[in-house]
């Protein structure tokens, strides 16, 4: 994935569904339009989680994901902006 731009990042490690997303909308509604929040979860089904949200969520956009390994362990990056 080509390196996407992010103005704020949300720590969920060791949060479970729907946890991520509860604090990504949280989080986001803290943004301003055009805003890029990064999430960092460790939680495999945050994937699909936030793929739905995107679908059916107003004002956002998910610009990518891709998961990462750290020290060993599987960490899942969203990357949502907030489109108005």
């Amino acid at each position: 994935m080509n390196e996407v731009h992010y103005d704020e990042t949300l720590d969920t490690k060791g949060l479970n569904c729907p946890m991520p997303v509860v604090k990504a909308r949280k989080k986001i509604g803290e943004l301003t339009e055009g805003q890029v929040l990064r999430i960092i979860s460790t939680d495999r089904g945050s994937i699909k989680d936030f793929q739905g949200w995107a679908k059916v969520g107003k004002n956002i956009e998910l610009l990518g994901q891709e998961t990462v390994d750290e020290d060993g362990t599987e960490l899942y990056l969203h990357f949502i902006q907030k489109t108005s």
